[in-house]
């Protein structure tokens, strides 16, 4: 029935972090222990307040459809968030709601990308960038990074990869999966390059900003020069545990905003109206009543670099924000443990799943085939049961 498909999704790959959920899902069905770190999913409940305000929106009856682009109120709530917390200036018609950071992204490529436009990608990158891309016709073009420069992409790297055909620079910060983020130093650096090349416009996928661990997030389209050719993709996924709502939105010129409104009125229309009205609630709030997940977190990153530290083979950096490590486990390849040898990073995590009942994620999916993400998104009890049971079968 292949052969009935579009060659669209035939060539579109499975996403890989959600794929081994779905395999650890199905371990776990058949009676398995096993224990997921493979999704990007915080652990914590969403705070009172947040239900709240989707609770009064039920009874405010909140059912109709909403505007495509968002409530006016939430889109004012954003601008606020991006002025307060960004020091970006953003009208409400350069703003625009979608249902999760994910569609926003999709929005942008279906909007901006033609046949053989090229999009940089520093790697490692989050698993959708590159078939996003690819859907919307573009070129993926990935710019290899290491655990030795903290998985950054450098000024001489980015202009090394540009060529006439590129359109776009897709980068996320804090990074997922390497927990990598761009302080200003390094995005002036980046920026340098870019002015001398001004068709190119940048996508900032700043989802996990508030979860920072160095006490202070830099949005490139505040840099001299950017703010005109930056598109700021955020949501309220990771920051306020709110994944299954599935609200994001993104700031940026009002062309653009413009466009994917257009898009997305022929594709999903407005995201979820009681959700919407939460989120004003959250984006309102102060950074303070997150400020719980995000030291617990932080707790949560130590302990694990901690106990990977004490295993032979794992190389390891010090992200600075997220909740991943990104661990370069190469000096396995060509053994053979407990009888399965290790050919690349896919064969590591697929033995980690089978013989330790821990689901990782591979780093081909990223971009990167010499590591896996490990999600510390999880309990203090299950990261020191886990990073136990990696320890023994390695």
């Amino acid at each position: 029935m292949k052969n009935h498909l579009s060659d669209r999704i035939n060539s579109m790959s499975t996403s890989a972090t959600l794929a081994m959920a779905a395999k650890a899902r199905e371990l776990k069905s058949e009676g398995k222990d096993i224990i997921g770190l493979s999704l990007g999913e915080p652990d914590f409940n969403i705070p009172d307040f947040i239900k709240e305000a989707a609770k009064q929106a039920i009874d405010q009856n909140y059912s109709s459809y909403s505007p495509v682009d968002g409530y006016a109120d939430l889109k004012q709530s954003i601008a606020n968030k991006f002025k307060r917390d960004n020091g970006l200036t953003y009208g409400l018609n350069q703003i625009v709601v979608s249902t999760g950071a994910k569609q926003s992204l999709a929005n942008i490529a279906m909007v901006m990308l033609n046949d053989g436009d090229e999009v940089i990608l520093p790697a490692p990158y989050w698993v959708s960038y590159s078939d996003i891309v690819k859907l919307a016709e573009g070129v993926p073009v990935e710019v290899p990074t290491s655990i030795d420069t903290d998985f950054k992409m450098t000024p001489e790297q980015l202009e090394k990869a540009i060529t006439p055909k590129t359109k776009m620079i897709w980068f996320s910060s804090p990074c997922n999966p390497s927990g990598s983020v761009y302080n200003q130093e390094e995005l002036e650096g980046l920026a340098t390059v870019l002015r001398k090349h001004p068709n190119i416009f940048i996508v900032s996928d700043e989802i996990y900003e508030h979860i920072n661990f160095i006490g202070g997030h830099v949005s490139i389209a505040n840099i001299d020069g950017m703010y005109d050719r930056t598109i700021t993709v955020n949501g309220v996924s990771k920051a306020f545990a709110m994944t299954g709502w599935r609200i994001g939105y993104i700031g940026g010129p009002e062309w653009i905003a413009k466009a994917c409104n257009k898009f997305q009125g022929q594709i999903t229309s407005g995201a979820n109206a009681i959700a919407q009205r939460a989120t004003i609630a959250a984006l309102d709030a102060p950074i303070s009543s997150i400020k719980f997940m995000i030291d617990e977190f932080h707790k949560r990153r130590d302990l694990v670099l901690e106990l990977l530290g004490e295993i032979k083979g794992f190389n390891l950096n010090v992200p600075e924000g997220a909740f991943y490590v990104f661990p370069d486990i190469s000096s396995f390849f060509g053994k053979t443990l407990n009888g399965t040898l290790i050919n690349n990073a896919s064969d590591f995590a697929l033995y980690l799943l089978e013989k330790a009942n821990v689901a990782t994620v591979t780093g081909e999916a990223f971009g990167n085939a010499n590591c896996i993400r490990i999600s510390y998104a999880a309990s203090e009890k299950e990261l020191r049961e886990a990073i136990a049971r990696i320890k023994a079968v390695v």
